[in-house]
């Protein structure tokens, strides 16, 4: 069994579980009035309300950056039916109180109507696929339609004034069939939203369904408590308005951790992007330069010259290789970067055409990315001293100063111009390697003074 069916299985375990406490709890609930029990308290009203807003507000805003790591529609329509949701508690049923008014009938209505509207674009979430490229406009562009939708609502409700019936105010009283056939619409969608995040959970087995799928599990049985205690006060708290506290504080959790493994997935597909250039940069240039002779040889060239070529370039790419794998296995964790280092200048100096002198401070931390390009642009000066500065000597340091992390490679090489060379291949190369890791590059060489290259890394 695969493992994305194991967690659905598991999953589904779990929520019929749920289901049937909290259905069996809702039975009671229906079934002896006197469990319907609502409380006048003004104050815990206020902080219950204002305790869902903050947590909407907050899971908009992860599934707002989500949507802007990975561009889905699903995070998009999460992002403005959590702000919905928590503009019309924020305008509708807080700003009134705070500001010494009872709640009037337009605005009770207007808050109705945008959590509706919040709970159709969470509903609508999970039966939305694909991606979004123009993160940034689209999700401006969503958000003042959700504003553009409550400011309707509003006028609506102003509009309809009398003719909207009217919210009793306290528990005690009658409440009219519109607003209970709305809650149950609002519930309708809850149930709608569980079936949505069950499926995409059982196809695609991300931990986020998960926690989406039982938060609205919690929000379906709170709108059913709403149901048959309708209330719409500013003053009274019932069983449903804590099962919803809990409903948000589960989508925090589940929000936030998705928010997590979007941002290493970000890192996974930026550490392959780098491995591709690893090997584009490297190994595929002495692959090509072995291709090249080999064919030289089928075209009828010199065999001598053109096998010891090819020879060459097989020993280079292969050797190549080897550094490949001593710089990847470090950046990726399975090898300490101080050791992969110390294994290549061992294979650099095997010959004893050069000498070079390592010093790693065991303080020092590098990041994945730091240390796969810090292993490139030690080669490459390495490479320079030996092959064009004839170099008997060179040191490396990879050390802390003045509570900056610096790397340095200095030898005793002919040296150059540095006007002359500053245009090379080899310097644009290490210049753009520090340049991907936010870091700072500086030369100084002279002619018959050897040459020091340092890197100072990123903060």
């Amino acid at each position: 069994m695969r493992q994305d069916d194991k967690a659905y299985l598991s999953w589904l375990r779990d929520e019929v579980l749920l289901l049937g406490l909290l259905g069996a709890a809702l039975a009671l609930f229906v079934a002896y009035p006197t469990l319907r029990s609502t409380y006048e308290l003004p104050q815990v009203r206020l902080v219950l309300d204002t305790a869902v807003t903050l947590a909407g507000a907050i899971v908009a805003v992860l599934a707002g950056v989500r949507f802007s790591v990975e561009g889905r529609r699903l995070d998009l329509l999460l992002c403005g039916g959590f702000s919905a949701a928590a503009a019309a508690t924020l305008v509708f049923s807080i700003a009134p109180i705070l500001g010494g008014h009872p709640l009037e009938r337009t605005e009770a209505w207007a808050g109705v109507g945008g959590k509706l509207l919040g709970a159709a674009l969470i509903a609508a979430a999970p039966f939305s696929y694909g991606r979004v490229s123009a993160r940034g406009r689209v999700l401006v562009n969503s958000l003042v339609a959700v504003a553009l939708g409550l400011a309707a609502i509003w006028g609506l409700s102003s509009t309809a004034g009398s003719a909207l019936p009217a919210l009793a105010g306290d528990a005690g009283s009658e409440q009219p069939f519109m607003l209970t056939g709305a809650l149950a619409l609002q519930a309708l969608l809850s149930l709608a939203a569980l079936v949505g995040f069950g499926l995409r959970l059982r196809s695609r087995g991300q931990d986020l369904y998960r926690w989406l799928a039982l938060a609205v599990t919690l929000s379906l049985f709170a709108e059913l408590h709403y149901v048959f205690t309708p209330l719409v006060s500013s003053r009274f708290v019932s069983q449903g308005d804590f099962l919803r506290l809990i409903s948000y504080s589960v989508l925090l959790v589940g929000v936030w951790r998705a928010i997590q493994h979007a941002e290493f997935g970000r890192a996974v597909a930026e550490e392959r992007a780098r491995v591709a250039r690893e090997i584009h940069d490297g190994l595929a240039q002495y692959l090509f330069a072995v291709s090249t002779h080999a064919s030289m040889l089928e075209s009828g060239a010199p065999g001598g010259e053109t096998l010891a070529n090819l020879k060459e370039a097989a020993a280079a790419a292969q050797q190549e290789a080897r550094f490949a794998v001593l710089a990847l296995s470090s950046a990726g964790g399975t090898a300490p970067f101080d050791a992969a280092l110390q294994r290549y200048i061992e294979f650099l100096t095997a010959d004893g055409a050069l000498e070079v002198d390592l010093e790693v401070d065991k303080k020092i931390r590098l990041a994945p990315d730091e240390q796969i390009e810090v292993f490139r642009i030690v080669q490459e000066g390495l490479a320079n001293a030996r092959k064009h500065a004839g170099a008997r000597r060179a040191e490396v340091r990879i050390a802390e100063r003045a509570g900056q992390r610096i790397v340095s490679v200095t030898d005793d090489g002919t040296g150059f111009d540095e006007e002359a060379i500053a245009a090379g291949q080899g310097l644009k190369n290490m210049r753009a390697r520090t340049a991907t890791i936010g870091g700072g590059f500086s030369l100084r060489s002279n002619p018959g003074r050897g040459t020091a290259l340092e890197v100072v890394l990123r903060a």
